[in-house]
């Protein structure tokens, strides 16, 4: 996987207090990532830019919120997250992207 493609699968971190919490507890970080990626892209994506051991890729699909802006009806885009459970001992500081 090229470099340039490892920045088109992985899109941003998610920062919550959810985030941080699953960070603390089980070692997940959560990514916002491509619709098309899949989790082996994910996997290798994280590997390569953090350069850790990932153990586990979880891939959810977010649908996009109905919303009303001066009566009119519109929708927000659908995204995709990824919850990606690294190695024992691993870490990553998402805030300033380095392992």
């Amino acid at each position: 996987m090229s470099t340039a493609n490892v920045y088109e699968v992985i899109r941003a971190p998610r920062v919550s207090e959810k985030t941080a919490r699953l960070q603390e507890v089980s070692n997940q970080y959560v990514f916002e990532i491509a619709k098309t990626a899949t989790k082996a892209d994910v996997k290798a994506a994280v590997e390569k830019i953090f350069d850790v051991k990932v153990q586990a890729v979880n891939v959810v699909n977010v649908k996009g919120k109905s919303k009303a802006f001066k009566n009119r009806q519109g929708r927000r885009n659908d995204w995709k997250k990824a919850y990606v459970t690294l190695a024992e001992g691993q870490s990553i500081d998402v805030m300033t992207a380095s392992a």
